[in-house]
């Protein structure tokens, strides 16, 4: 028999072990585990800045974009039904509230949220808005620099803070008397959105620098002010 003839017999053993590795294979391939996909993780998309709470360019000191996630939607500046018998171009400070009021006509009112600091709580009542100033210098009183001796360089006798995105006062400051003297109190302007709503450790009455612009464009020199106190602040007060 020739060495390349197989017998019968031995082909069929042949064949069948080559199918039977064929068909091992083909089970193989079939079987293999499906791949495995990452988990879908839906993110949430980054809030929508509104216009007005945009950053502002044309400043002495460029301001930047509010940080919405920030501030509560409830204290974002508004129009709303707000009737009253004071007149319009009335100031109304909300203190429990959180909130500041210009009285505008026919019953109507722009709102806005506010912080109050511990100055905030300290005076309440009647007044007239004195003057209005543009990045102003920020001159901590005697009081509270005699509380946190750190602000000594920024004193009255030190000619105060210059005006920047760092100052406490922020881009606008309006300025309370009462009777013809300061009362100390002060309505403006803070880069600090989280603070909106909040009883805070110092300052006066803050608000986004975005919306202490457009109150200071809004309101006259001589404008009523009417502040209400926080009863639960009432260990503050002066006086």
């Amino acid at each position: 028999m020739s060495r390349t003839t197989l017998s019968k017999p031995l082909a069929r053993r042949a064949f069948l072990v080559g199918a039977s590795t064929f068909t091992l294979a083909g089970c193989v391939a079939t079987r293999q585990p499906a791949p495995v996909t990452a988990p879908v993780v839906e993110v949430e998309p980054e809030p929508v800045v509104p216009l007005m709470y945009a950053a502002v360019q044309n400043e002495q000191f460029p301001i930047p974009a509010v940080n919405i996630k920030q501030l509560d939607q409830r204290f974002w500046r508004t129009d709303i039904d707000y009737p009253t018998e004071e007149r319009p171009g009335t100031l109304i400070v909300d203190t429990p509230g959180k909130y500041l009021y210009h009285v505008k006509p026919g019953g109507r009112a722009t709102r806005y949220g506010i912080g109050v600091g511990r100055e905030g709580f300290a005076w309440a009542g009647r007044a007239i808005v004195a003057y209005k100033r543009k990045w102003p210098r920020w001159t901590p009183p005697d009081s509270m620099v005699a509380r946190q001796p750190e602000l000594e360089p920024y004193s009255i006798a030190n000619g105060g803070m210059n005006p920047g995105l760092k100052n406490p006062l922020g881009s606008r400051a309006l300025y309370i008397h009462e009777g013809g003297r300061d009362t100390l109190y002060r309505l403006h302007g803070t880069p600090e959105a989280f603070s909106i709503g909040k009883a805070v450790s110092s300052g006066c009455i803050r608000l986004i620098n975005q919306d202490v612009i457009h109150l200071y464009d809004e309101v006259r020199d001589g404008s009523p002010i009417i502040v209400i106190p926080d009863p639960t602040m009432s260990h503050l007060a002066v006086g």
